[in-house]
C-alpha cells in the first residue's frame, strides 16, 4: 500500500524517480595541483559526490557567475565536494586560484581549484565532455593557448562517473542538479 502511494505521488508530480541518471563516461586520472599549494588527484573525488566546473580567474563574463552558483550550490548540498579546473594554467598557479578560491569563501575542505599544464588541463577538459580546441595563442589574457569552455557542471558520482551536464545558466537545470545530486549522496 505504502509503495502503491509513493509510486502515485510521483506520477502526479510528473517525476520518475526510479530513472536511473545516464553515465558519461569516467574522470580522467590526474594529478594537479590545487590553491592551497598541495597535489590534489581523482581520489579526492572517489567516495563522494562531486560538482565539477571549467573556470579561468581572469574571466569576466560566465566564470565568476558559475562560481557564484557553485558556491550557492556548495550550500544547498553539504556533503558533496566542489571542484572547480583552471582553463588559464598559465596564468592561474595556486596563489591566483588561492585569492579566487578566497573571493568566493571557498572551503577547502570541500572546494577545490586545481591546474597544472596546459596539455594536463587540455586532456581533463577533453575527458571531461568540454569543448576542446587545438591551441591558439593570444586568445587568453595571458597570450596562453585558449581551452574553450561550456558553462556547464558535471555531477560525478562517487565512483567518479559522470552522471549529468547541467548548464549552470538555467534555473530548472540547477534544481535538477540538487534534486540528482541528493539522489546520490
Amino acid at each position: 500500500m505504502r509503495r502503491a502511494l509513493l509510486l502515485l505521488a510521483f506520477a502526479a508530480c510528473g517525476k520518475d524517480a526510479a530513472k536511473p541518471l545516464e553515465d558519461y563516461g569516467e574522470v580522467p586520472a590526474f594529478a594537479l595541483q590545487d590553491h592551497t599549494g598541495g597535489e590534489l588527484t581523482e581520489a579526492w573525488l572517489r567516495g563522494h559526490t562531486t560538482i565539477v566546473d571549467f573556470v579561468f580567474t581572469r574571466c569576466d563574463t560566465i566564470c565568476p557567475l558559475m562560481s557564484l552558483r557553485m558556491q550557492r550550490l556548495g550550500a544547498q548540498l553539504p556533503d558533496v565536494r566542489l571542484v572547480s579546473f583552471s582553463v588559464d594554467p598559465t596564468y592561474d598557479q595556486p596563489p591566483v586560484l588561492a585569492r579566487y578560491a578566497e573571493h568566493f569563501d571557498a572551503d577547502p575542505a570541500r572546494w577545490r581549484f586545481l591546474t597544472g599544464d596546459w596539455d594536463e588541463m587540455r586532456t581533463i577538459a577533453e575527458g571531461a565532455l568540454m569543448t576542446a580546441m587545438e591551441p591558439t595563442r593570444g586568445t587568453l589574457p595571458s597570450g596562453a593557448p585558449d581551452i574553450r569552455h561550456g558553462g556547464h557542471f558535471l555531477l560525478v558520482d562517487a565512483d567518479l562517473h559522470i552522471r549529468g551536464v547541467y548548464d549552470s545558466s538555467d534555473n530548472a537545470r540547477l534544481e535538477d542538479l540538487v534534486r540528482d545530486a541528493r539522489r546520490l549522496e
